[in-house]
């Protein structure tokens, strides 16, 4: 099994040119895999994990409710956002500068072939990188993501997840919000549930700025450990 996974930090870029690099890569994987099984060949497949800040954008998921979003297209103009209804599962969510988006492009038949315990790792991940800025978070039964205080009335999501696979290979992923804009929040129903506030690491630790580049290393430490593989950092 393969289990190098490539890292490429996109920096800033837009959330279209990203969807479409995304699947780039998802479908260079998906054709090596048919063509391997067609001509009977075992040519390794790669695994990326894009890292990337958004301009605002707020994406809908294909089981989605357009209702959860709580302006027009005007509005959403006067707030420099753009809006997308895309293939990944899960409701509506914001992306936006201060954030952290992670999309591993992986060929889950390299580790394990189980879309529920990739989520549950997703998720691990977070939570224990969490834990080394001594937060306690946790999941929300029912509820994809990672919580704080699950299951009391302060309850609030400070990462949200939707993925797509197709033949075991993943795409899409996660947004852990470590210096967001939650204001941004306020014009949606996040991943359409009621009643239920988000939050941002630099709020958590009191703090303005929490830096990015830190977050990230930890999150790539825990994911290599979770995953039991080996990553190198490559260009675009």
């Amino acid at each position: 099994m393969a289990k190098k996974i490539e890292i490429r930090d996109l920096g800033l870029k837009d959330y279209k040119e990203t969807w479409e690099y995304q699947e780039q890569l998802f479908r260079e994987i998906l054709d090596l895999k048919i063509s391997n099984r067609r001509e009977n060949k075992n040519e390794p497949t790669p695994n990326y994990l894009l890292f990337v800040e958004h301009p605002h954008v707020y994406t809908l998921g294909k089981s989605g409710d357009i209702r959860n979003l709580l302006c027009t297209e005007a509005q959403l103009q006067e707030k420099g956002a753009s809006f997308y209804k895309i293939n990944r599962g899960g409701d509506i969510t914001y992306h936006g500068p201060g954030q952290i988006v992670g999309y591993p492009i992986l060929d889950l038949e390299n580790f394990f072939t189980d879309i529920h315990k990739y989520l549950r790792f997703l998720e691990e991940m977070v939570i224990l990188t969490l834990a080394e800025y001594n937060i306690e978070a946790g999941r929300s039964p029912g509820e994809t993501g990672v919580w704080l205080d699950a299951g009391t009335p302060y309850a609030r999501k400070i990462c949200a997840m939707g993925v797509r696979a197709s033949r075991w290979v993943t795409m899409h992923g996660f947004a852990f919000n470590v210096n967001a804009d939650l204001g941004y929040f306020d014009n949606i129903i996040p991943c359409g549930i009621q009643g239920k506030a988000v939050t941002s690491l630099n709020v958590e630790l009191g703090k303005k700025i929490v830096s990015m580049e830190e977050v990230k290393g930890k999150l790539l430490h825990h994911f290599k450990t979770l995953f039991e593989a080996e990553y190198e950092y490559t260009n675009q």
